[in-house]
């Protein structure tokens, strides 16, 4: 991994980057009284995923401290996850981007174990 490119390069960073903005905008859509629930946990925990990403790729030379990060990252991939079970089972969302957004998840999330099984690729 070239350590100029920086973690906005890594395939994983830009497609949960692009995935946290596909939730954003299509949470614009959810009624208005899900505001302090559904739409600020599933927006939170779809853009931690790309800060943890970040976080973690910064401190890359310390093992541990990746590892933990990206772990991190892995998690609020899962909770991103259950946010969008709730919001298909509240019919805010489709069965079809429903099926979209968490396969995409599911890929953000192969990644990231690849990254937890490989620190030394990112050094």
């Amino acid at each position: 991994m070239d350590n100029k490119a920086g973690f906005k390069n890594l395939l994983v960073y830009r497609k949960s980057f692009c995935l946290a903005m596909d939730i954003y905008n299509i949470s614009k859509q959810f009624p208005g009284d899900e505001v302090y629930s559904l739409i600020s946990q599933i927006r939170r925990y779809s853009r931690s995923v790309c800060s943890n990403i970040g976080e973690g790729y910064r401190k890359r030379r310390y093992e541990a401290h990746f590892i933990s990060k990206i772990s991190d990252a892995d998690m609020e991939n899962s909770e991103t996850q259950v946010w969008l079970d709730f919001a298909n089972e509240c019919a805010y969302i489709t069965d079809e981007i429903y099926q979209d957004f968490n396969n995409r998840s599911e890929e953000i999330g192969r990644l990231l174990n690849y990254m937890i099984q490989n620190p030394s690729k990112y050094k």
